[in-house]
């Protein structure tokens, strides 16, 4: 048997707060945000296509860290899901026991940190780098993701607020690295049919 972590007496009453607000809302404003918490990642793909087309216009380093938002965002994955290993902590509507909007996945499918929120902030804050009106969009996104997936009853606020945080720290860990070394990777790809294909328009 697999000892796991009770997060509920980190902010359990707060997240049952949110899950009945949930079952008493409007079907509409339930509705929406259950689409958003399980189609809204695919707008940050859209983001960071849109950022890349507007970088090319401004040169291949430019178009390089463009280039680089979907590599950071399955970087910042990749450290969630190892953080999820380590805590174990149960989702809480398997600790709590209660109805939630979203089937309460099952044994085993770790809480702690979400990663729809890490997936989330690492996009927003790698976008932030390449244009700031697509990143500033993205970060109300992201905040949004947040939100939803405890509305939604899959997550405690402090699953989503870690999430974010390990999203935006991968993220600008690596942007930083990726800017540094922007101008070799540029002619790295260059002197490749399809990277010359990608940095140019």
């Amino acid at each position: 048997m697999i000892l796991a972590f009770d997060g509920s007496s980190v902010d359990g009453s707060a997240y049952s707060d949110v899950v009945r607000l949930a079952w008493h809302s409007p079907a509409w404003l339930d509705g929406t945000v259950s689409a958003w918490s399980t189609y809204g990642l695919a707008v940050f793909a859209v983001l960071a296509v849109a950022g890349w087309w507007g970088a090319r216009r401004k040169g291949a380093v430019a178009a390089v860290s463009a280039l680089a938002v979907p590599v950071i965002v399955v970087v910042a994955y990749g450290v969630d899901a190892l953080l999820k290993l380590a805590v174990r902590e149960d989702r809480p509507c398997q600790s709590l026991h209660v109805r939630t909007l979203e089937a309460c996945p099952g044994p085993g499918d770790w809480s702690f940190p979400s990663n729809h929120a890490a997936i989330a902030a690492a996009a927003a804050v790698a976008l932030l780098f390449v244009s700031r009106r697509l990143g500033a969009v993205a970060v109300v996104a992201a905040l949004a993701m947040g939100i939803s997936r405890v509305w939604v009853g899959v997550h405690y606020p402090h699953d989503v607020l870690a999430g974010l945080l390990v999203g935006a720290l991968v993220a600008l860990t690596a942007t930083r690295a990726t800017r540094r070394w922007s101008a070799v990777l540029a002619r790295w790809l260059a002197a490749r049919r399809l990277g010359a294909m990608l940095l140019t328009p």
